[in-house]
């Protein structure tokens, strides 16, 4: 399974930073395993599948923690998914930028998207922000988002980004730029 996870760490030819960390990780998951007595590896070896999902589940969690303190991912949750990972390492290569996505109430949230990205990767890559923060924190298990680009939207330096074909560069988004995400006045 690590080994599908490398490969697509790829973002384009000759981008493996993190496979080699990647590798060192598996390494030190093997060594541990290593290290057992030969005749509980023997009983393992017929048994591999016997290990239960949640102790799978756990050692692979352990090996990420580790990989995550790395500076290059040191702004990931523990909880990472290898979406973010990716993102971390194209925005160090310079295939990403940072939109501080600002709402109302205050809150900052730093998304990610790629240097060419549109209005709509913008929005998809905000629900999928959301996502894994509702995930993380127990909250809302379902949001409308129909509802949410309905009643809201984004504005750039007093532009409303309504064109989701239109890409951010268009509108003069740049990397770290500080979109506001907005209530819809009605018209009456």
């Amino acid at each position: 399974m690590m080994g599908e996870e490398t490969q697509s760490l790829h973002l384009d030819e000759g981008l493996s930073v993190k496979e080699e960390e990647l590798g060192q990780a598996e390494g030190k998951m093997n060594q541990v395993e290593d290290e057992q007595p030969e005749e509980v590896e023997e009983e393992d070896e017929e048994d591999e599948e016997a290990l239960p999902h949640s102790e799978f589940l756990d050692i692979f969690e352990e090996g990420l923690a580790r990989l995550v303190q790395d500076p290059l991912l040191c702004d990931l949750p523990i909880q990472v998914t290898l979406e973010e990972v990716n993102s971390q390492v194209a925005l160090e290569y310079g295939q990403a930028m940072t939109v501080r996505v600002c709402k109302v109430d205050g809150e900052v949230m730093p998304i990610v998207v790629v240097q060419n990205a549109m209005v709509l990767d913008l929005k998809k890559a905000i629900q999928r922000f959301m996502e894994l923060k509702q995930q993380r924190e127990g909250g809302v298990k379902h949001v409308s988002w129909r509802y949410v680009w309905r009643t809201f939207h984004l504005i750039f330096q007093g532009e409303k980004l309504d064109d989701d074909k239109i890409k951010l560069k268009d509108y003069g988004i740049r990397n770290r730029d500080e979109v506001t995400f907005m209530k819809r006045l009605r018209k009456k």
